[in-house]
């Protein structure tokens, strides 16, 4: 009997292992290792089990796991994590600190695996330690960044963003990996509005009720009435109004550079900032080693330590589980709430 998603008792994540030249293998050691995350989800792990072990030993961690070769039914509701051992990396070969493609290979294979779990009905969720977009590059040239691959994955059209959390702050963005010279000629009225009603979709998903999502100016003092630009009287301003005229909680535009001592003080859940770093700085000063990446608007949510995969400290034994933590438990989060199909 296949695996099912969403038993009564526990939602079921379906975890990839991700980049083994970094702390990836590592962290999943770790993650898997602790009594609240065995008990807060059924796991389903796709990776080798020479490098989980591996990582197990340089996390200085036990690991107890219920291991299955891919053409093995998964057990409903395990008691412990099950590792689907793909046999498809030889620690040995792995070369700690750098990408390629072999560490691309082991890291996209997994990642697809889970991700077909999860679009099959069988999983309510995806976690997945972190991956290097240069190794994953090397296996599947196509790769822009994970969003593109879910999508051509699981063959998903519509719309999706990359969404940065920490703790009970999230931030959203209107435009993510373009180059700055690009970001103004982009902003349209309904592309915000959209940003702005996805972000309230995936904060209800993971429980606030009423979500109050703060929207960051463009321009130096959000344009200051005209003298420094005026995206923000023209495009981001009706946008808001628009928003806000459809139901959601929405408020702004605001300056970049104080939106987000506004949020810190409890004024906002979210922020809706214009481009990937005009957030991404913020967010990461205030907690890198908590935050977490969402990938929402997909059939099911994908969850993911925000930092990268610290080629720095590799097979040291000192990555922070922090982040991992928050991930995970935000995927159990999301997956626990999801309405029945």
């Amino acid at each position: 009997m296949a695996a099912q998603a969403g038993s009564a008792e526990r939602p079921t994540i379906a975890m990839a292992m991700g980049d083994p030249a970094g702390i990836s293998s590592e962290l999943a050691a770790r993650l898997l290792s602790q009594e609240d995350v065995r008990a807060a989800a059924a796991i389903i792990v796709y990776g080798d089990r020479r490098v989980i072990e591996e990582g197990a030993r340089v996390a200085n961690v036990p690991l107890d796991l219920y291991v299955v070769s891919p053409d093995s039914a998964l057990p409903g509701n395990p008691a412990k994590p099950v590792l689907v051992d793909l046999g498809n990396l030889d620690p040995a070969e792995v070369a700690m600190g750098e990408a390629t493609p072999a560490g691309g290979a082991f890291a996209t294979e997994n990642f697809r695996q889970a991700l077909r779990l999860a679009a099959a009905g069988r999983a309510d969720a995806v976690y997945f330690t972190p991956f290097n977009k240069k190794a994953m590059r090397y296996a599947y040239p196509a790769y822009d960044d994970e969003i593109r691959f879910v999508s051509d994955v699981i063959g998903f059209t519509g719309h999706t963003r990359e969404f940065n959390v920490l703790e009970e702050l999230w931030n959203a963005r209107v435009t993510s990996h373009i180059p700055m010279s690009a970001v103004a000629s982009t902003l349209k009225q309904e592309t915000i509005v959209s940003e702005l009603e996805l972000t309230d979709r995936m904060l209800r998903a993971a429980g606030f009720e009423k979500p109050r999502i703060g929207v960051a100016g463009l321009n130096p003092h959000a344009g200051d009435g005209g003298n420094f630009g005026r995206e923000e009287i023209e495009i981001i301003g009706p946008a808001v109004k628009t928003a806000v005229a459809r139901g959601i909680n929405a408020d702004g535009p605001y300056p970049a550079d104080t939106i987000f001592v506004r949020a810190k003080n409890g004024a906002f859940d979210a922020i809706l900032t214009m481009y990937h770093d005009q957030g991404q700085i913020a967010m990461k000063l205030m907690g890198f080693d908590r935050g977490v990446t969402l990938m929402g608007g997909f059939p099911f949510p994908i969850c993911t330590p925000a930092h990268g995969t610290a080629y720095d400290i590799a097979g040291k034994g000192i990555a922070n589980l922090g982040a991992s933590r928050h991930a995970f438990f935000l995927a159990v989060r999301m997956a626990s709430r999801k309405p029945p199909s």
